[in-house]
């Protein structure tokens, strides 16, 4: 039986450790820092957690997705084509920073891309 893309990517601890370097690169980019503006750390947090059990979710883990679906919360933001393209390179860099195998990296940004239009001109 293969293992899950959960277990490919060393399960929770690992995707917690993205989770902590990728939200920092975003929120430092000068064009998408704007949607961490003046937020509370406690929301970071929140927000933090919610991307990893999304993450881990997505990937077949054990851990279940209680935040909104992704159109509703990303539904006023302005987030354009140009935004998710630097997200997703941001996102690209943080899986090569932990030396994600080419194979594991597809599968995540396949699961991503695949939200994409309840994100981007909502």
């Amino acid at each position: 039986m293969t293992d899950s893309l959960y277990e490919r990517l060393g399960g929770y601890d690992a995707i917690n450790a993205v989770a902590n370097d990728l939200l920092p690169r975003l929120m430092s980019d000068k064009q998408l820092g704007r949607f961490w503006e003046n937020r509370g750390d406690d929301g970071l947090e929140r927000e933090k957690q919610l991307l990893v059990d999304f993450i881990c979710f997505s990937a077949g883990g054990p851990m279940y997705y209680t935040g909104r679906d992704m159109l509703l919360a990303h539904k006023g933001m302005g987030i354009s084509e140009s935004d998710w393209d630097r997200f997703i390179g941001h996102l690209k860099d943080t899986l090569s920073s932990f030396e994600v195998p080419e194979q594991e990296s597809n599968d995540v940004l396949a699961f991503v891309d695949s939200i994409k239009t309840d994100i981007v001109g909502v």
